[in-house]
């Protein structure tokens, strides 16, 4: 039997590394409470990426609920159902009620030019995703924002590393969140992290993030426990130092698979948005639902697994929302496939996708 081939796979530092991080960890007993580790990676994130402020938490989900949380929101968001399900479940477990805009069909980001359409006396803030580490309108996403008053949280699950006009794009918004979960461009098994340029709004998130406490002491917000753990942060130490390996290895394949898919007819690629992406997945898009079932069973027989990112399209789950027609974001969630991506894939396993999509598609 060949090896298995899944979508992705974690970039991980040498054990040894990582373990040398947790003797520390083992010293001093300190496995949770903003411990040292947990500082020190803040710190060597913050420095890497030139960001003002950085709160590291569980996951990339509760960041989006402690961010929602920290700028007060109860109503309305505006938001994407080209997503995974995260972004909506978690302004639903914040009680508020996600209300889709549908996406641009080259970029499969939110459409700037219908969210206006949807803004109504309840709307509070709009939540884009910057999808596959594609950056967003965000100019466009701005203008309305301030023009209703409304908060923007950036849903940059994706978006490590990726830099718009000179600056990350985790310093755009009001509060921009991101996941260090294993199959992410940087991981720390399970993780995430909040960015805001407003050292108010940090604070809050801090207190917000233990319990809600004010220096260990009194209540003063609703708080959670959203605190990352310091094996956590060690794995995530380890990791930082091959990030950019990791980052340039997924563009070189990012290109090396357009270019040998671009000739096939029938199948197309985002578009980026000015080169403001990480190239940490590598979607396709079939001219046909049927087509894209046909690869992925080609695939399947060889033991590679790529994944219908986004299927279905988040506005079809009736058990969540009332069902919305979003004929792009459907049509798209429909056809699109992203392809094995990571760091320790081969080029000839590359080829070997590449040959199995185009005599799929020629029979």
């Amino acid at each position: 039997m060949s090896k298995k081939i899944f979508v992705t796979q974690p970039t991980l530092a040498p054990l040894g590394e990582v373990t040398e991080l947790l003797k520390g960890v083992w010293e001093t007993g300190i496995m949770t409470h903003n411990g040292p580790l947990v500082q020190r990676l803040e710190k060597e994130v913050k420095d890497k990426l030139g960001v003002k402020n950085i709160v590291s938490c569980v996951n990339g989900t509760i960041a989006i609920q402690m961010a929602i949380r920290a700028l007060e929101l109860k109503g309305e968001i505006i938001t994407t159902p080209f997503t995974f399900i995260a972004t909506s479940n978690a302004i639903l477990w914040e009680n508020c009620t996600p209300v889709f805009v549908d996406i641009d069909p080259e970029t499969f980001n939110i459409d700037p030019s219908k969210i206006e359409e949807k803004i109504t006396y309840h709307t509070v803030g709009i939540m884009p995703v910057h999808v596959f580490g594609n950056a967003c309108d965000i100019e466009a996403i701005d203008m309305i924002a301030k023009k209703h008053n409304l908060k923007v949280i950036y849903d940059a699950a994706h978006a490590m590393c990726v830099n718009y006009k000179g600056r990350s794009i985790f310093d755009y918004g009001d509060i921009s969140t991101t996941s260090f979960h294993a199959t992410k461009l940087f991981g720390t098994a399970e993780g995430g992290a909040i960015f805001t340029t407003n050292d108010e709004i940090d604070k809050k998130l801090r207190r917000i993030r233990f319990f809600g406490f004010e220096n260990h002491s009194y209540i003063v917000e609703d708080g959670t426990n959203g605190k990352m753990t310091e094996v956590h942060a060690a794995v995530g130490l380890a990791n930082l130092k091959y990030l950019d390996a990791a980052a340039a290895d997924r563009k070189k394949k990012y290109f090396y698979y357009k270019e040998n898919l671009s000739s096939i007819p029938g199948v197309s690629f985002q578009k980026i948005n000015d080169g403001a992406c990480n190239y940490s997945y590598f979607p396709i898009v079939f001219k046909t639902e049927e087509d894209c079932l046909k690869v992925i069973s080609a695939l399947n027989a060889e033991n590679i697994y790529p994944r219908r990112y986004f299927y279905p399209s988040i506005n079809t789950f009736n058990k969540l929302f009332p069902y919305v027609n979003m004929p792009i974001s459907e049509n798209i969630a429909s056809r699109i496939l992203c392809l094995p991506l990571y760091y320790t894939l081969e080029i000839g396993d590359i080829d070997n996708i590449i040959n199995i999509i185009q005599k799929t598609l020629k029979g």
